[in-house]
């Protein structure tokens, strides 16, 4: 079972996330992908960071096998991004995993929803989240061209008794 690990963007392990993360867009988007890495790697790292951010990973044998990450998004609403599960690791339920404990720190962070958009050449990531109770802002049965958004409500915390 992979290890959960809270990190900074700075962290060697992060690389090959924003690079397989690159060669994913890039192809199902057509897009260059030096540019593609270049966005993800450049992306303000404090966005990422506590108080108002965290990055995961999941890590198995010293290597990040999926991860992803929120930043504030409003004063009650953290933005999920850069969900990512490597290739040789999926059909395992780690995305799922990963949106839960990203999920729970935002709650931990005082953030009452959740928001994020995929894309539309994604339809794993449009799976996973309606598996996991997001509310699509999209019509469903209509075949997407544009980002799709998300979002959905997290649980009040529990007091500590």
């Amino acid at each position: 079972m992979p290890e959960s690990v809270w990190v900074d963007q700075s962290d060697p392990r992060v690389r090959p996330l924003l690079a397989d993360l690159a060669r994913e867009y890039s192809a199902r988007y057509h897009r260059v992908l030096t540019d593609v890495h270049f966005e993800l790697r450049e992306y303000p790292a404090e966005r990422f960071a506590a108080p108002d951010g965290g990055l995961l990973l999941l890590v198995a044998a010293g290597n990040a096998v999926a991860g992803g990450a929120f930043q504030r998004y409003d004063g009650e609403t953290a933005e999920l991004k850069r969900i990512w599960t490597h290739r040789a690791h999926r059909g395992r339920g780690l995305a799922r995993r990963v949106v839960a404990e990203l999920e729970a720190e935002a709650g931990r962070r005082g953030y009452t929803r959740i928001h994020l958009t995929t894309g539309p050449n994604q339809p794993e990531a449009r799976r996973l989240y309606l598996a996991t109770g997001y509310t699509p802002h999209f019509d469903v049965d209509v075949v997407p061209t544009t980002r799709l958004p998300f979002s959905k409500a997290l649980p009040a915390p529990v007091a500590a008794g």
